[in-house]
């Protein structure tokens, strides 16, 4: 029996002599993979900066008034044609929904409005040079002028 417990532990001390040789070779193994990681993270301070996500139709119309109706929005690629909003869908989310607004190519509208198609896309812009029909000057002066001859017709 003691002869027995004798080779039991010089097994053992074996196994365990091949286990500590297993974990120096893993040791050895990690500081090479640690010495390479750390100039990778030095590297990653000098990267570019991540590009600017661009924005659908919604999330472009959310920052004006009243979602954009009336204003003109159109697609970045897209040059000489704008669609002025009319109206909106929109979804619970807030960024998805659909759209319908008049078409305009070189400033010229077309002549009903309809459904835009692509308005899930990442492309949209906000045309600030076309100022809408509703917001112009001219519309207030044209009630002041109605308001000014009917005052004329009364007196």
């Amino acid at each position: 029996m003691a002869a027995a417990g004798a080779t039991a532990l010089s097994n053992r001390a074996g196994i365990g002599g091949a286990m500590s040789l297993f974990r120096q070779s893993l040791s050895f193994l990690r500081s090479f993979s640690t010495a390479t990681a750390s100039p990778a993270s030095g590297s990653a301070a000098l990267k570019k900066p991540k590009r600017r996500r661009k924005k659908n139709f919604f999330e472009v119309a959310q920052f004006l008034p009243n979602w954009g109706i009336g204003y003109h929005m159109a697609k970045t690629h897209w040059t000489g044609v704008s669609y002025q909003i009319t109206k909106i869908n929109l979804y619970k989310d807030g960024r998805h929904g659909k759209a319908w607004g008049v078409a305009h190519k070189d400033g010229v509208p077309a002549a009903a409005p309809k459904k835009i198609s692509g308005v899930h896309k990442r492309c949209w812009r906000y045309i600030p040079n076309l100022i809408s029909s509703a917001n112009t000057p001219s519309s207030s002066t044209a009630a002041e002028d109605n308001a000014i001859q009917g005052e004329a017709q009364t007196a």
